[in-house]
C-alpha cells in the first residue's frame, strides 16, 4: 500500500525548497515586519476557558476524501466559526493534497480574532517563520515527520516567536518527541500512513499521552483529532480527559460550515 504521509513529506521538502529560493527569510521578514510583531492569542488558553473546546478547520480537500468543498472561501467560513462558538481556527495551508493556502491563513487573520494553527507538513524552520508573518498564533508539528531533536529545534523556535504548539502523535512511540516547549499534545485518529481512521485512537492513547506527559514534568492540554462527528463523542473525549477538538470534514462537507457548527454545538450536552 501507497504511504500517503511519504509522498506529502517528499512533495513539501520540493516545495519548501521553492519558497526559500523565492522568497528569502530575511526578505520575508523584512516585507512581514509590522506582522511578526503582533501580539498573538493563546490557542491553549482559548481551548481551556471554552465551551465547545471545538477547533473549527477550514480546508477544501483531503488525500482520502477528494474535494470537500472546493469553492469554499476563508471569508465566508472562518468569522462564521467564530460566531457560533469555535475556540480555535485550524487553516489548512497545504496547496497540492489540501487545497489550501497562505493567503488563507493571512485572509483569516484579517477577519477573526480567534487564535489560529497553522495546519500543514512543518519540516523546515522557514515554514514557522512564514506562519508567523501570515497571522498563525500556533503551528502544528507532526512527530510521525520528524525526528525528536527536529521537533525540539522546531518547538523552541515556535516559541520564541510567541507561538504555541500542538504536537500531534499517532502511536506510543511517537510521545518520545514531547517536550516541555509543548503546550497541546494532540492524538490524530488519522494515520497519516493509509489515511484510515478510528476515533478509538484517541481513547486508547489517551493514558498513554497522560502518563508520558507526567514522566517528562510536561503538562499539555490533550486534543483529540480527526473523525469526530457526534456531540456524544466530544462528551466521552471530554470525560477521558481530552480539552480541545479538532473537527474539519464534519463541518466542511456541508454547504454552510458555520451553520454546521452552531448545529453541533447546539446539541453538546457536556
Amino acid at each position: 500500500m501507497k504511504d500517503i504521509l511519504q509522498e506529502i513529506v517528499a512533495n513539501k521538502k520540493n516545495e519548501v525548497a521553492r519558497q526559500k529560493q523565492a522568497v528569502k527569510l530575511q526578505t520575508l521578514l523584512g516585507l512581514g515586519g509590522d506582522r511578526i510583531d503582533r501580539p498573538t492569542v493563546s490557542m491553549r488558553t482559548s481551548l481551556e476557558k471554552s465551551a465547545t473546546g471545538i477547533i473549527a478547520e477550514f480546508k477544501r480537500k483531503s488525500p482520502s476524501k477528494g474535494w470537500l468543498h472546493p469553492d469554499a472561501r476563508v471569508a465566508d467560513v472562518v468569522p462564521a466559526y467564530e460566531a457560533n462558538g469555535a475556540a480555535a481556527c485550524s487553516v489548512l495551508t497545504d496547496s497540492k493534497f489540501f487545497g489550501g493556502s497562505l493567503g488563507d491563513l493571512c485572509a483569516a487573520r484579517e477577519r477573526v480574532k480567534l487564535p489560529l494553527l497553522r495546519k500543514d507538513f512543518i519540516i523546515d524552520p522557514y515554514q514557522i517563520y512564514q506562519a508567523r508573518v501570515m497571522g498563525a498564533d500556533a503551528i502544528l508539528l507532526i512527530a510521525a515527520c520528524l525526528d525528536e531533536e527536529s521537533c525540539l529545534n522546531l518547538a523552541k523556535l515556535a516559541h520564541a516567536l510567541n507561538m504555541e504548539v500542538l504536537l500531534e502523535v499517532h502511536s506510543e512511540s511517537e510521545l518520545n518527541h514531547l517536550n516541555p516547549h509543548i503546550d497541546m499534545l494532540g492524538v490524530n485518529n488519522r494515520n497519516l500512513g493509509t489515511f484510515h481512521t478510528d476515533i478509538q485512537n484517541s481513547f486508547r492513547m489517551a493514558g498513554q499521552m497522560k502518563e508520558a506527559a507526567q514522566t517528562r514534568g510536561c503538562y499539555p492540554l490533550l486534543v483529540s483529532e480527526s473523525g469526530i462527528s457526534r456531540p456524544e463523542t466530544v462528551c466521552r473525549l471530554r470525560e477521558t480527559g481530552f480539552k480541545g477538538f479538532l473537527m474539519g470534514e464534519t463541518f466542511m462537507k456541508t454547504e454552510n460550515p458555520g451553520l454546521a457548527l452552531a448545529h453541533f454545538t447546539e446539541e453538546l450536552t457536556c
